[in-house]
């Protein structure tokens, strides 16, 4: 009878003249666990100096996704759901891409086109001319003449101290690069 006490207090209050065992209850349930997963594969939301840029898929560690990705926002667990809105999106970004370059390129063929651009300047001894053109000069003529803002640091003049014809470049598109015709004359 002392075994029967020790296991449980279901003993005491069941009745002594029954000969029946009494019912133990377990004190202790294991639960069996499955194999935890080391390894999670996530897509970054942000560029991560030394791991990877936006849009790209990795397979972490999974205590560096709980973390520091999740916590921070900067990555989201690979599902089909958010690799399919990934590709959309993507898709988006693609023809977003090529419809800039295709302007860029109709772009550089008015530039090519539209023949020199005149440049007035004051003349000096000969050929020489007071003074130089620089970009920001090419870029008031061509908002002047065609309406079209185009940054100056995105023209390259060349060094123009005399009369005559000269081209310059202007950066479009990193792809896409217009020559512009100049004609310096002496006023």
């Amino acid at each position: 009878m002392a075994s029967t006490l020790a296991w449980s207090s279901a003993a005491s209050s069941s009745a002594p003249s029954s000969r029946l065992p009494p019912r133990r209850s377990p004190s202790l349930v294991v639960v069996a666990q499955g194999k935890v997963k080391k390894y999670r594969q996530v897509i970054l939301t942000d560029d991560i100096a030394e791991v990877g840029k936006k849009g790209d898929t990795l397979k972490v560690r999974a205590g560096f996704y709980r973390n520091f990705l999740l916590p921070k926002g900067k990555a989201t667990l690979l599902t089909p759901e958010v690799l399919k809105e990934m590709q959309v999106e993507q898709e988006r970004i693609d023809a977003e891409k090529k419809r800039v370059k295709e302007e860029a390129q109709q772009l550089a063929r008015v530039f090519e086109t539209i023949g020199a651009f005149k440049v007035p300047r004051k003349g000096g001894k000969g050929k020489q001319i007071f003074g130089s053109v620089t970009a920001q000069d090419l870029v008031d003529i061509i908002k002047s003449q065609l309406n079209r803002d185009v940054d100056k640091r995105l023209v390259t003049v060349p060094e123009i101290r005399e009369i005559g014809e000269y081209i310059a470049e202007i950066k479009l598109h990193p792809e896409v690069t217009a020559q512009v015709r100049l004609t310096v004359y002496a006023k």
